[in-house]
Formats: C-alpha cells, sequence, structure tokens
C-alpha cells in the first residue's frame, strides 16, 4: 500500500500502532485513551529503510528471543494542538507502563520547542492521572550557565513544564551549573552509574549503556540532537555516556550531551520536529536512497532495542515526495 494511501485525517491511535506489545493503555484513565487526527506509518526495520504503513506492522512476525527490535514510526499531524495532545497520549500511557514494571519512570528532556509540545501534560486530564511521583528526570543536553539563565534548559523545562506538576525536586536531576564543560559532564556521568547501580535506571542488556524509558528530543534545522552538531567530533564518541562540547556552533558555546550510544540504548524516543525549516533534514533523514557517507546527527539516531516516533507536521514534511 503506498504511503499515500493513508489518510492524513485517520483517527488512529498510538496503542493500537504496536500489535506486538500489549497496549499499557489499559492502566490508564478512559479519558486519556482518544484517538487523535493524523497521519501514522511505521516500520520494524533498520534506520535507513523507508518508513511503512502501520497496517503492515500487524502481520510482522513477534521478534525471536535473543533479537534485538528497532522499530520506526512518522506521525503527521494536521495541528500542532493536535501533536501535543498526543505526545501527551502516549507519555502517559509509556509512565503508567514503567511505573507499574519498575516502580519509576526515567524520562530524559531536550530544550527548545519541545517543552513547549509537554504543555498538555500539566493540563487535565493527565495532570490528575499521571503518577508523579516515580518520575525521574534528566536532560539529553544542557548548556553550561546558571539554571536561572535564559539559555538554561532546565530553566526553559521548568518555568514550562516542571513547576507545573508534582514531580518531587529530589528527582529532577540537573547538572552541577557550577562546573567547567568538562567537570560537568564527568560529574552527570557519575551521578548516571550511581543511578543505574541502584537500580533507578535500567541498564541495557543488548548495548551495554544505560537504557532510558523516554527520551523527549527534538531536532534543529541543520539535523542536529541534543548538542551533537553535524561535523562535530564528538558525535564520534562511543565509550562515554555524557560528553562536552566547548565550540558548540549555537551559543552558548559550553554544553554537556548524552552519546549517541546512550541515546541509541533508549526504550522509547519521540522526536518532535516541526515547522518547514526542518523540511530538508527530514528529507534527508527519512526519504530512500539518500547518501549515508555524512550522515547527519539525526540520521544516526538509530535504536538497538526500541521504538523511535516522530512527531511531525506538514510543513516539515513537505519535501517528502512519497508522503
Amino acid at each position: 500500500m503506498p504511503l499515500s494511501a493513508v489518510a492524513s485525517a485517520a483517527s488512529t491511535s498510538l496503542t493500537s500502532a504496536n500489535p506486538r506489545r500489549s497496549s499499557p493503555a489499559s492502566r490508564v484513565p478512559v479519558s486519556l485513551r482518544r484517538s487523535l487526527p493524523c497521519r501514522l506509518l511505521s516500520s520494524s526495520s533498520s534506520s535507513r529503510s523507508p518508513l511503512v504503513p502501520v497496517s503492515a506492522m500487524a502481520s510482522s512476525s513477534p521478534t525471536a528471543a535473543g533479537e534485538t527490535s528497532s522499530r520506526k514510526k512518522l506521525i503527521i499531524f494536521d495541528a500542532e494542538e493536535d501533536l501535543a495532545e498526543s505526545l501527551a497520549k502516549r507519555t502517559a500511557e509509556l509512565s503508567a507502563r514503567f511505573a507499574a514494571e519498575r516502580g519509576a519512570f526515567t524520562v530524559v528532556l531536550s530544550g527548545g520547542s519541545l517543552v513547549k509540545a509537554l504543555r498538555k501534560l500539566a493540563e487535565p486530564p493527565y495532570l490528575e492521572a499521571v503518577d508523579w511521583s516515580k518520575w525521574h528526570v534528566f536532560w539529553v543536553d544542557e548548556r553550561v550557565v546558571p539554571k536561572d539563565h535564559a539559555d538554561s534548559n532546565y530553566k526553559l523545562a521548568s518555568d514550562g513544564f516542571l513547576s507545573k506538576v508534582p514531580i518531587p525536586a529530589g528527582q529532577v536531576y540537573a547538572i552541577n551549573d557550577s562546573l567547567s564543560a568538562e567537570g560537568a559532564a564527568e560529574d552527570y556521568e557519575a551521578r548516571l552509574r550511581q543511578l543505574v547501580k541502584n537500580g533507578m535506571i535500567a541498564m541495557s542488556p543488548v548495548t551495554g549503556f544505560p537504557k532510558f524509558d523516554l527520551m523527549l528530543m527534538g531536532m534543529g534545522p541543520d539535523g542536529h540532537v541534543a548538542s551533537l552538531f553535524p561535523g562535530h567530533p564528538v558525535v564520534n564518541e562511543n565509550q562515554k555516556w555524557v560528553t562536552f562540547v566547548k565550540d558548540s556552533p549555537k551559543p552558548p558555546p559550553e554544553r554537556i550531551t548524552f552519546t549517541f550510544p546512550v541515546i541509541n540504548s533508549s526504550a522509547y524516543i519521540a522526536l518532535v520536529v516541526t515547522g518547514a525549516g526542518k523540511a530538508g533534514a527530514v528529507h534527508k533523514a527519512l526519504s530512500e536512497g539518500q547518501n549515508t557517507s555524512d550522515l547527519l546527527p539525526v540520521e544516526m539516531v538509530s535504536l538497538q532495542d526500541g521504538e523511535l516516533t516522530w512527531f511531525t507536521d506538514k510543513p516539515a514534511v513537505s519535501m517528502l515526495s512519497s508522503i
């Protein structure tokens, strides 16, 4: 079935998109389980393969024991309001699932427009339904500035989301902004290692790196994710969990960032990419037959054993000829 055969106004719920896994929606109040106007495409194959209609996934055989399972979806929303609602719904479902399974829900945030997209979580019915006491919040990257600085991702998240939900303060893990970029990265990694040792953060048996339950990320117009920029040496870091940047091409120059081995060990990633300014990077990342010798950072997001979902709008996918 061609991609164009999936109607953009179809009412498709996210919980029906993966029939191979029991839906966590049963642990979420009925009021949270809503269908939203969107176009949903899905794949169970490698990061460079084309996305296919979600209906193709239903006939896929379950992953054999011992094999890794990397799934990828593209959801195109007609309106930003629908995207925000769907993102809140999916996050609430995963929160319920992991809180029940592990007694904790590890969530990684980024900066930019991502925080605005989370606003529905701080509103009814999610505000009352989510068990916020189980949340543990981290940052995929952070600018090495004071926490009250306008450039701080912590401040952005705090002002737009965290101050509006009752997550225990001790379960929000900001960087130590009194240290240098290198020192802040080393300190953050040390704290993550302790939380893995304590069992708060899961460890991936596939990669040997920490496995966060959900990473909520955005993408820049140049295709960067976290503080991993095109052509920068840190994109090739494959040993450290957290590294640092002193010469970011985008101000402020000093940052800390998770590395790709950590990002790609996640159980789930929600990649929120909207606007015509990002259409070029989306085209390169999702089109067939593109050059793989010079990958954008977003193209290097390839989960080893998890599910990557692109939350997009029509302007962002406007250069994809097959949509």
